[in-house]
């Protein structure tokens, strides 16, 4: 189970304070990013049709839901935060001494140390954009470079903040995620709102043929697929803090089956609202589709709503993004595959104060760095490959663990199809695209196998597992740790 330190006869390690509605808000927040504000268009424009471009959205919303069951089963099995993580390490670790934990390490070694990271800072430099945007009327006069690092502070404010938020308890970030998730709620079901609206006072002809252009090309209908399930990531969420989620064998099932269907409903209503008063040019070329799509439905006293709906959207995800992470590295500490000190939680605040301020360094470091999204281009189609190897994890454990716990057991056809769907995800854009991106992505795993054998499996000592770095994190983080 989770790491838990003994003080005394009190028993230290993370509290669960996370109840149903606040397991659909994780999942609903780290979902609803700015996305389906910003930038929908891809979907559209591979499939050539509204009508097809629609379906792609709502089948795309059945598999993620087919792939987050199988997931809940997963959390059942494995009832320990970290998601993937926690499977990979139950599946695979007793299957090889040497290279069953491989899979786990590199989890751990992508998410914590630059994917994730790298998404926050994405994320939060998206918030700076769209906070600025309102008064944008009384920056004009700004140079741009002066604007651009205006939207650096800004961000690295949020970061800030975020971190704050995650080090300071669980009861404080449950309160201001589920108070985010709702007003991002409410912003997408402002935006269906408008488009009824506008549907209903006769603009219609955008609408008349919905299948007129439909793509016959395999390649195009695959990239259309491809950019639908990108959008919904995120539905792994409520799995990765399963430690903390009350009655986690219900609720995390529970969580899933509201959210994914709910935001399938918001996603395909809002791609009908903005075809049906966007041309496709006109959301291929918009740099924010909400924004651009605000202008001409919305009377001008309403124009602030859209960059404050995608500024709550991209806090919130933010936030989720690194409480989740964090959790990852807590796990990863409590198994060795990051230095341990950050398996450790505050006395009195029960959070992985050391992992979540670790994650708040990668991040602003990432802020500081510069081409974020060529970070996390030339990683982010692994996330695909870790989930095709958490499904072959579920085929692994139900012939390995055939009398583990299981409140319910998705048809075993589901974890095959969602390899399938996986394994197409992490080869089409390299089939599509082949850049020397992929090449750096190997690298950067070939050097986490190297750290792995070095500190992992040879077991060498890092500075940072040193008495004088544990004392200096004890006394910075108000953590309690003994000898491992």
């Amino acid at each position: 189970m989770g790491q838990v330190e003994e003080k005394g006869n009190e028993r230290i390690g993370l509290k669960r304070e996370l109840g149903l509605f606040s397991a659909v808000s994780i999942i609903l927040a780290v979902m609803i990013g700015s996305g389906i504000f910003v930038s929908p268009t891809s979907a559209l424009e591979r499939s050539g049709s509204i009508g097809f471009c629609l379906i792609v959205w709502i089948t795309c919303g059945l598999l993620s839901l087919l792939g987050a069951l199988a997931f809940a089963e997963l959390s059942t099995v494995v009832p320990r935060s970290g998601a993937e993580y926690a499977y990979f390490i139950e599946a695979f670790s007793p299957l090889h001494q040497y290279a069953g934990e491989i899979p786990a390490f590199i989890c751990s070694w992508v998410y914590v140390m630059l994917l994730r990271p790298a998404e926050v800072a994405v994320v939060t430099l998206t918030f700076a954009e769209y906070s600025v945007q309102p008064f944008s009327e009384y920056l004009i006069d700004l140079p741009q470079e002066s604007m651009f690092k205006l939207k650096k502070i800004i961000a690295i404010l949020a970061l800030g903040l975020i971190t704050y938020i995650n080090l300071t308890s669980v009861k404080l970030y449950v309160r201001v995620q589920n108070i985010f998730t709702v007003c991002k709620v409410v912003a997408c079901i402002f935006v269906i709102a408008g488009g009824i609206w506008w549907l209903c006072t006769g603009h219609t002809e955008l609408l008349a043929k919905p299948f007129h252009g439909t793509t016959v090309s395999p390649g195009n209908v695959a990239l259309a697929f491809y950019s639908g399930l990108w959008a919904y990531d995120g539905w792994t969420s409520a799995a990765v803090v399963t430690e903390e989620i009350q009655k986690p064998e219900v609720n995390i099932l529970r969580s899933i089956l509201i959210a994914v269907p709910l935001i399938t409903v918001l996603y395909v209503s809002m791609n009908l609202m903005y075809m049906a008063a966007l041309t496709m040019p006109e959301m291929v070329k918009a740099p924010a589709v909400a924004v651009l799509w605000a202008e001409k439905v919305l009377p001008a006293w309403l124009g602030f709503v859209i960059p404050l709906g995608v500024a709550l959207s991209t806090f919130g995800c933010s936030l989720s993004i690194q409480f989740g992470v964090s959790r990852l590295c807590y796990v990863a500490g409590s198994e060795g595959h990051v230095p341990r000190v950050f398996s450790f939680v505050h006395i009195e605040r029960m959070t992985p104060a050391a992992a979540v301020a670790f994650q708040g360094l990668l991040t602003l470091f990432c802020l500081l760095l510069g081409d974020i999204i060529a970070l996390i281009e030339f990683a982010s189609f692994l996330t695909w490959v870790f989930y095709g190897l958490a499904m072959l994890s579920l085929i692994i454990m139900r012939r390995t663990k055939p009398d583990a716990p299981r409140p319910y057991a998705v048809p075993i056809v589901i974890p095959w199809l969602v390899l399938g769907v996986s394994i197409f995800l992490a080869v089409t854009p390299i089939v599509h695209e082949p850049t020397p991106k992929y090449l750096f992505a190997l690298l950067f795993i070939l050097c986490g196998i190297g750290i792995y054998h070095m500190y992992v499996y040879k077991k060498v000592r890092s500075t940072l597992a040193s008495e004088y770095c544990r004392n200096i994190f004890q006394s910075i983080f108000h953590i309690f740790y003994h000898d491992m």
